[in-house]
């Protein structure tokens, strides 16, 4: 995992020589674990700290745990993105904005590589930006939320798990039972 870090690091280190984007990697259990959580790309507290899930995402996260009745230490956690997208408002304020097709192109062919390196038991995917990162551009969460799925990642099948972007049931509170719903079912098919 450390070569792989390291290879990343000094690629993308060349792409962005004049700034400093902090490359926030996954962190957990390296080594089969039962899930691996993949979100889109780390936000403003993430980079600050260096570790994905960390913000709000990280309350979402241990809420989320909870119910699946894991501990952080005993899943991998990543995004599909390792640096926070940011938009600059007309005020000058920096807020996250979605990856952009050229980010999932840089960094997809590494998450697969972070895949196979940690060789989950399942993966569990936050949101269309993870999901279609594993099955495609034409996949979206409403018709895949809530059921096992494959995904091929370099002609190795993994489960797939995909659910709503936790951050989605706070803009769209009709999502909550849903949401809720599907975390039921992971707990039954981890």
């Amino acid at each position: 995992m450390e070569q792989f870090r390291r290879r990343c690091r000094a690629f993308f280190d060349t792409l962005w020589p004049a700034e400093e984007k902090t490359l926030v990697f996954g962190e957990g259990r390296v080594d089969h674990p039962p899930i691996m959580l993949i979100g889109e790309a780390p936000g403003e507290q993430e980079t600050l700290q260096g570790r994905p899930f960390v913000g709000k995402a990280g309350k979402n996260l241990d809420a989320f745990l909870q119910v699946v009745g894991l501990n952080r230490e005993d899943i991998y956690i990543s995004n599909v993105v390792k640096v926070r997208p940011t938009r600059v408002s007309p005020r000058g304020s920096v807020s996250n904005r979605p990856p952009n097709p050229e980010e999932l192109a840089l960094f997809t062919p590494y998450l697969y590589e972070e895949i196979l390196l940690v060789q989950p038991g399942m993966i569990v995917t936050l949101g269309n930006v993870a999901l279609k990162a594993l099955l495609g551009k034409n996949a979206v969460i409403g018709a895949y939320h809530g059921q096992v799925t494959q995904a091929q990642v370099k002609g190795q099948d993994f489960p797939v798990f995909p659910l709503y972007h936790p951050a989605s049931v706070i803009y769209n509170r009709s999502l909550t039972e849903t949401y809720q719903e599907d975390l039921r079912k992971l707990k039954t098919v981890i």
